[in-house]
Order: structure tokens, then sequence, then C-alpha cells
């Protein structure tokens, strides 16, 4: 008896220590999936992560979300300005995401991407997603303080609802893309894609919309 409580007695800081390592290996691993600037979830990992909540729910809403003028903000006022409103971004999308038991993420640059859950009704739906997504356009076009200016930011959103059987994340990202590009060139907003539009109608190029950035189109992202 003696003899088994000394060896359990050994064993102890052994496996607390392999336990302490095998979380610090879970919060690296975790910290590695996570955008530096923002802290949302980088393409990879949301997208994972979006797949999942899809599958699990029949009601949910895509969106993709491009600033507007972006590159005019870092002209006007420097690359730490770009920074700052990137950053105050992927925050107040997590937040907002977070308060629809969502998950949002940085896909690169200045373009994110969000899944909430909404209702099932369908007039409730649809009004539902409505208010939502001005909610959340009221929250990222706050202006983002930096230094002694207050940095104005435009957003365009485009949206897509999902329902049950409806097509896989990839085509919904890439139908709410087109959404939000077409709104981007009316100056910004949002664009919800109706009930039955279910397939992107745009030429894509390696699996993208034309003229986003890796593409070779003429046309602007």
């Amino acid at each position: 008896m003696s003899q088994s409580l000394a060896a359990l007695a050994a064993a102890l800081p052994l496996a607390s220590g392999w336990s302490i390592h095998s979380l610090w290996m879970r919060r690296r691993i975790e910290a590695a999936r996570r955008d530096p600037l923002t802290g949302l979830w980088t393409r990879d990992a949301f997208e994972e992560r979006a797949r999942n909540s899809l599958a699990h729910g029949s009601h949910r809403a895509v969106l993709v979300l491009d600033l507007n003028w972006f590159k005019e903000i870092n002209d006007t006022h420097g690359h730490a300005a770009g920074d700052a409103v990137i950053r105050a971004t992927g925050r107040r999308l997590g937040a907002w995401a977070a308060g629809y038991r969502g998950v949002a993420g940085r896909l690169g640059g200045d373009e994110f991407a969000a899944v909430i859950e909404v209702s099932g009704e369908v007039d409730v739906h649809h009004a539902n997603v409505n208010a939502r997504v001005l909610e959340l356009i009221g929250s990222l076009e706050r202006p983002v303080p930096f230094e002694d200016c207050d940095i104005d930011v435009h957003v365009s959103v485009g949206v897509v609802r999902h329902w049950h059987c409806a097509p896989e994340l990839s085509t919904l990202l890439r139908l709410a893309d087109e959404h939000m590009y077409r709104i981007k060139r009316e100056g910004g907003g949002a664009s919800i894609a109706p009930a039955h539009e279910i397939a992107p109608t745009l030429a894509t190029v390696h699996g993208r919309r034309i003229g986003r950035r890796g593409t070779t189109g003429k046309e602007a992202s």
C-alpha cells in the first residue's frame, strides 16, 4: 500500500506537468489560428467553425463585408491608422456575431465574414436579418479614434440567408461576396440576396469572384 502511494505521489508532478504542457499547446494552436490584429479567427479557422454552425442549424445568415475607401485611409492617415480601423472593425464584428451565437473571421486585408443564427419563420426571418444587419452597420460605421482625430468608417455588406439543404459554405460566401460587391459599387450599405437566389452569377477565377485579389480580372475588388 505504501509503495502504491509512493508511486502515485511520484507520478503526480509528471501528470501535472503534462496537463500544463497540453493546455499550453492548445493555447498556442488556438493563438496561431487567430488574426493577431483583430483577434478574430483566420480564414481556415473561421470556415471550419462556420461549416459546423451551418451543419447544426437550418436558419443562418452568411455575411461578407469590406471596408470602403480603406486605401484612402492608409494614404491620408498612415498605415497605423489603417491598422486601428481594422482592429476596431474586427472587435466590433466579433462582439456583434457573438451576440447572435455566431462566428466571425478576418478573411484578409479589409475583408471579413460572419455567420449568425436567425429565426426560422420566413417573414420574421427576413425582417430579423434586416434588423441585425442594420445594427451591424451602425456599429461598424462609428468613427474610430486615432491620435488627435476620428476616422470615418464606411462598409459594404453582402448577406445570404441559409436554409435547410442550402448550398455549401464556399458557394454561400461567393454569393454574399457578389452582393457585397454590387452594393459597394453603389457607395456602400447592405445587399441581402433574395431567398430563391442560391448560386453566384458573376465570373470566377480559381473559385473567387473575378476582380478579387488573387485573380486576373480588371474589376475593382
